[in-house]
């Protein structure tokens, strides 16, 4: 399973321009989890609200996370590593493609919990804050420890699954393997969108992986399926608002702000992961396009 998702589950495209939030509903198994690259931000939803978003770091250049949809079938505290065949092992790594690494050997590099996502691929443990919004794993999404802990909690109560919080709250003390199989398995669609209409905001990042999706007219694409009239800024300055966001930086601006070229000046470059406190937003214009 590895459909393609467009569209960031953020966008005002699917959200209708207001992203609901809830706190966690015990009991409640209508889950998902929802990741776009590069805003290294990874989303828990229940029932089609946001319940909590987490920063994440992704897989390396040559290495990259697979986009599209996978499967979550399991939370496995104290994980087994079971290294893949790739020449990655082969240069860095001790370990031999298969050889099965217990948590209690120093060389298993997944910390305190993995969820598989299929074919090698796992959410697991970052090694340190280091690891946040930058390219660092062998194809997987890396989690600090507290958020991991904090993400598998909410889905062990949410699914009410067969884990006691004595037996988590053991795992963690220990280095002894805890497995919750999830059946249904929790859907995680993996997207790779670098500009995103998000509660009337545009913001553009930076293209990590160098897939050429940064634009003028992937830009002006994603204007025109947001209902978003472009027609009096530039090429131009569309361009310089692309260019803004490099590196680690994001250029965001208020939809209310795209009439004119004042569009890049009304715009700020923050940090991908920004704890900013950002203005409200202006209404949305939705104008019929010139052609």
């Amino acid at each position: 399973m590895n459909d393609i998702v467009r569209d960031s589950a953020r966008s005002d495209k699917l959200t209708g321009g207001t992203i609901e939030k809830t706190s966690l509903a015990d009991g409640e198994n209508d889950l998902r989890i929802t990741i776009n690259v590069p805003a290294f931000q990874m989303t828990l939803w229940q029932n089609g609200k946001e319940v909590k978003s987490y920063p994440i770091g992704v897989g390396l250049l040559d290495y990259p996370i697979i986009i599209g949809r996978r499967e979550a079938s399991s939370i496995e505290w104290n994980p087994v590593w079971i290294p893949p065949s790739s020449d990655w092992i082969e240069k860095s790594s001790t370990v031999k493609p298969g050889e099965i690494i217990l948590p209690t050997d120093p060389r298993n590099p997944l910390g305190k919990v993995k969820i598989p996502l299929g074919y090698g691929y796992l959410i697991h443990q970052a090694k340190g804050p280091g690891d946040m919004g930058n390219l660092v794993s062998h194809g997987c999404v890396r989690v600090m420890q507290s958020d991991l802990y904090d993400l598998a909690e909410k889905i062990v109560a949410a699914r009410s699954l067969d884990v006691m919080p004595e037996q988590i709250s053991a795992a963690k003390r220990s280095k002894k393997t805890l497995i919750a199989p999830l059946d249904p398995i929790i859907s995680v669609e993996i997207t790779y969108d670098t500009m995103v209409v998000e509660a009337g905001r545009l913001h553009i990042y930076p293209d990590v992986y160098g897939y050429k999706k940064n634009t003028v007219t992937n830009l002006k694409r994603e204007l025109k399926t947001s209902g978003i009239d472009y027609s009096e800024i530039s090429d131009s300055a569309l361009a310089k608002m692309i260019a803004a966001a490099t590196a680690k930086k994001q250029f965001v601006v208020d939809i209310a702000s795209l009439d004119s070229d004042n569009a890049l000046k009304s715009g700020k470059v923050i940090p991908v992961l920004s704890t900013t406190v950002q203005p409200k937003p202006g209404p949305i214009k939705r104008k019929k396009l010139r052609r």
